[in-house]
């Protein structure tokens, strides 16, 4: 499987910080937001990465993440000149997904969970169709929502209902089969002139093929759209950091505990950054792994 990072748009919600850099450059806490949905890709095992975003933008991506190597991956970029919608992801990366499945993962999205990359893992090896991922919240009209039977089967999904079916939102990670590029290519731009996410996976829904995974007791999923939920996904890191003395999303580490890079490897990561603790933890994370 491929993966995409969907990390465009203009981040208006969050002016005046982005009227200069992008809001997946922005800090999580103590490291830049976008290594957040990244290492949800390479805890699904996934090591061929696009990552799409604005002109403006890509070379600041490019310079922090440059072609990825150094976490064992092959990091591609491609542009998103205008904000047309999730699903154009698809049509942008048509050449990159080549006859492969592919996950597509929002940029400013914050996944945590004890056995996470377990699940994502089942997910791709089951894959049929697409995959979804559902979590609860008690403000579901702001959201796509899916409905699922007692059997756990998906019944219907509906963008931002006013009175919605369940609780369950549709989380900014989704797995697809090849499919997805047709169907994202077939597509006609909603009444807001994007291409939407909902109608792909109503595509997927239509044809029997779409499956709900729901992340519940024990996960966290936070989205950093404004500034007050900026400001709460770095306490959230901050807090469970500080108390598990584990940091999430540390690239270095999950690639190390993934097996695509060596100990020592991830060693020298960490002494290019050594002046930080964040370097000081890649150094010593490595150290137990026999560096």
């Amino acid at each position: 499987m491929k993966g995409i990072v969907l990390a465009g748009g203009s981040g208006t919600r969050l002016h005046p910080l982005t009227q200069a850099v992008s809001k997946q450059l922005l800090p999580v806490y103590d490291k830049p937001m976008i290594y957040y949905p990244i290492s949800v890709l390479m805890l699904a095992g996934i090591r061929e990465v696009l990552l799409i975003s604005t002109p403006s933008d890509l070379p600041l991506f490019q310079r922090l993440l440059g072609d990825g190597s150094q976490f064992g991956l092959d990091i591609s970029y491609a542009e998103q000149p205008q904000p047309n919608g999730l699903a154009e992801a698809f049509v942008i990366g048509a050449d990159f997904v080549s006859d492969e499945p592919v996950a597509l993962v929002l940029g400013d999205n914050i996944f945590y969970g004890q056995g996470f990359s377990g699940i994502l893992r089942n997910c791709v090896r089951d894959l049929r169709g697409c995959t979804l991922f559902g979590y609860p919240v008690r403000d579901a009209q702001r959201y796509g929502v899916g409905e699922v039977d007692a059997d756990g089967k998906l019944l219907s999904i509906v963008e931002k209902p006013t009175e919605p079916r369940s609780n369950m939102a549709i989380t900014g990670l989704y797995f697809y089969d090849n499919a997805v590029v047709d169907i994202a290519k077939g597509l006609s731009p909603s009444a807001r002139g994007e291409l939407e996410i909902t109608d792909v996976n109503l595509a997927y829904l239509r044809e029997g093929r779409a499956h709900l995974t729901e992340l519940g007791r024990g996960f966290a999923w936070l989205d950093t759209g404004t500034h007050d939920s900026l400001l709460e996904a770095g306490q959230f890191v901050q807090v469970l950091e500080h108390r598990t003395g584990v940091r999430i999303a540390c690239l270095e580490e999950v690639a190390l505990k993934m097996g695509f890079i060596s100990a020592e490897a991830c060693y020298e990561l960490g002494a290019k950054q050594s002046k930080s603790g964040y370097g000081e933890y890649v150094m010593e994370v490595a150290r137990k792994a026999g560096a």
